[in-house]
């Protein structure tokens, strides 16, 4: 292949019909009012990622033992070992956990402290994905591809947790991004960077950082002809001096510290066996992922379903090495996690980044107007629906806690409604609109359907589930309880209360304070109540 990076024709096809001519008005617009698209991107990104970041309780258990992880390395001072309820926590490497804590140095201990690590992460992730894009496609396809990433549900939940996945997210886009950057200009720069950002994957967690890299790429070079290259790229022993220079100190302090339970811990339980098998009760079919993709996507899903033809490219002689990069990325991660026993929805967007460019580059050929508002139509339809389904679900829910949690119809008040149907009302009225082009429209609708999600579904979702535990432990907090935790894993409680949880042995000692779910109290025989709301139960042993 010639040098120069790996780049498509930026003409609009001729097939595109009076949606491209009102594209080219769109892009005729945009070189007249240069800010416009910066600024919508910039409007896109701050109401996916950060509209009400802080307002929202922690959700559990990821959140809570993030977050609690974070607050006890604090208390401790130990930066090396990760702990959880005064226990070792294996789940994770460490960066996610050292940005997390220099985040809560500077503000203070609050969900929104928690959560700026990841939402700057996705905001960088969103930024790779436009400078990606309009360097190797065109400069409008960026700024698509970006604003779609930003508005999709998958990054706008992933970007705002306190997790590891919105970095995990960014050093995965930037490692594939300079591993295509080296298949079209093959200088050692861009392999060597790439080892850069699998190395701060592997601090972000673990082994997969160096997997979907890896064999995506693999997967590619072998689809071009071109082994040799991904072969002189994986034996650059200055490239892999970078990736260990970055993960291995962390890796070995940690051994010395822990020895073999860090083995057994992060890379049996928590790799291997969560491939093998399905770990902590997540698991699912073959299928699994091909329900959460359509949901992951939304409001763009139509988008999605648009660009699928493109997959009969990687059989054309005549496929270009962008297209072959870009599917065989996403297709290595839809296999793979398909097959991995353990399965959770945010798996899938470890292959998600090269769907928003090829979703991008699609979006003047979508003509149908069911294909492309239906998605959006749907979830507004059902969030605006939520509270009439729920209202009717409690009275035949055996689960006292499953029951008194959902029961909880106060949640959603006349404002809540209003705005629900309000947005319903303007995403149906810019599908009937034809004022301006599909993508445009839909591109509005993805706005409207993220001002949804940030200012509706996840605040009444955090107060379902959270709420009342954010409550108990305040209350517990003020009272000076010593409580211990009983068949209930919610760490966030011990971040709010600001003290460690520990478990309660099987049969609890008089005088305790107990946490616990409803549905666990006919268990713990007569107590004294000193909280009970949504579930959550805060009970006295008696003596």
């Amino acid at each position: 292949m010639s040098g120069g990076p790996l780049r498509e024709g930026a003409g609009l096809p001729r097939s595109m019909g009076g949606d491209g001519r009102r594209l080219g008005r769109a892009a005729a617009t945009a070189e007249a009012v240069p800010w416009l698209l910066p600024l919508l991107l910039a409007g896109a990104v701050l109401i996916g990622l950060y509209l009400n970041l802080g307002a929202l309780p922690l959700f559990d258990v990821d959140e809570g033992a993030f977050g609690e992880a974070t607050r006890e390395m604090l208390e401790r001072g130990d930066y090396v070992s990760t702990w959880l309820n005064g226990q070792p926590r294996y789940d994770k490497p460490i960066l996610v956990y050292w940005l997390q804590a220099a985040s809560v140095r500077v503000l203070g201990l609050d969900a929104f402290a928690l959560r700026l690590p990841s939402a700057l992460a996705a905001s960088a992730w969103i930024v790779a994905v436009f400078a990606f894009a309009r360097r190797h496609i065109d400069r409008d396809t960026g700024y698509a591809a970006a604003f779609i990433a930003a508005g999709t549900a998958g990054v706008g939940v992933i970007g705002r947790g306190a997790t590891a996945d919105a970095l995990l997210n960014l050093f995965l886009a930037l490692s594939m991004f300079d591993i295509v950057r080296y298949a079209g200009d093959p200088r050692p720069l861009w392999r060597r960077r790439a080892f850069l950002w699998i190395g701060l994957g592997l601090l972000t967690k673990g082994p997969v950082a160096l997997l979907v890299p890896g064999a995506a790429s693999l997967l590619a070079f072998s689809l071009l002809g071109r082994m040799a290259d991904w072969g002189r790229a994986v034996r650059d022993p200055a490239g892999w001096a970078i990736l260990l220079a970055v993960a291995l100190p962390w890796y070995l302090l940690e051994y010395v510290s822990r020895g073999d339970a860090f083995l057994a811990g992060f890379f049996m339980r928590h790799n291997v066996e969560r491939f093998l098998s399905p770990l902590q009760g997540h698991g699912g079919g073959p299928l699994y992922y091909l329900p959460a993709i359509l949901v992951l996507l939304l409001p763009y899903t139509g988008l999605f379903l648009r660009s699928l033809p493109g997959l009969r490219k990687l059989r054309h002689p005549r496929a270009t090495p962008l297209d072959t990069f870009l599917w065989c990325w996403f297709l290595f991660v839809f296999v793979f996690f398909s097959l991995a026993g353990t399965k959770l929805p945010h798996y899938l967007l470890y292959g998600a980044t090269p769907l928003f460019i090829l979703m991008a580059r699609e979006r003047g050929t979508l003509r149908s107007h069911v294909l492309a508002f239906t998605p959006p139509l749907l979830f507004l339809g059902l969030v605006a629906a939520l509270p009439v389904l729920l209202e009717g679900l409690p009275p035949g829910i055996r689960n006292p806690y499953v029951r008194e949690a959902l029961g909880r119809t106060e949640v959603f008040g006349a404002g809540w409604r209003l705005g629900a149907l309000a947005l319903l009302a303007a995403v149906l009225g810019l599908a009937l609109w034809r004022g301006a082009s599909l993508w445009r429209r839909l591109a509005l609708a993805g706005l409207l359907c993220s001002l949804a999600l940030a200012c509706l579904l996840l605040p009444a979702a955090a107060e379902l589930q959270q709420g009342p535990l954010k409550e108990a432990a305040l209350l517990a907090r003020r009272a000076g309880w010593e409580v211990h935790s009983w068949r209930i894993d919610m760490p966030s409680f011990s971040v709010y209360r600001g003290a460690v949880t520990p478990a309660a042995p099987p049969l609890p000692r008089p005088g305790q304070v107990i946490l616990t779910r409803s549905d666990a109290l006919a268990a713990l025989g007569p107590v004294r109540l000193l909280y009970r709301k949504g579930g959550i139960v805060l009970a006295r042993m008696p003596g």
